[in-house]
């Protein structure tokens, strides 16, 4: 799911009152955001309805990427009960993410 900082309070923020989301901050020119990307879509997957996967393209959203600080990318942050709660920055192997979202499952 795509969100865009006109429905990111609503998707993201009061979604995660509900559920973990998972929110990939992008960019299309970014080689390794497109390596992060399937690999946060196969972790996303294990889960089933528990974790929602959302991405949120940093060039088309300035608003909602300055507002978090996003100053590298790939840049994943976990929000769960409206707040962020964990994050990273980069590449990071699979088990690194299964460990961020277990934690607060």
């Amino acid at each position: 799911m795509d969100v865009t900082d006109k429905d990111f309070e609503e998707k993201v923020i009061e979604g995660s009152k509900e559920k973990l989301i998972l929110v990939d901050f992008w960019a299309e020119w970014c080689v390794p955001c497109n390596i992060l990307s399937p690999v946060l879509e196969k972790v996303i997957d294990r889960y089933g309805d528990k974790v929602i996967l959302t991405k949120m393209n940093v060039d088309k959203n300035p608003e909602t990427s300055n507002k978090f600080a996003i100053s590298a990318i790939p840049a994943v942050k976990l929000f769960k009960d409206g707040k962020e709660v964990r994050q990273f920055v980069g590449v990071v192997p699979e088990e690194t993410i299964r460990q961020l979202i277990d934690k607060n499952l």
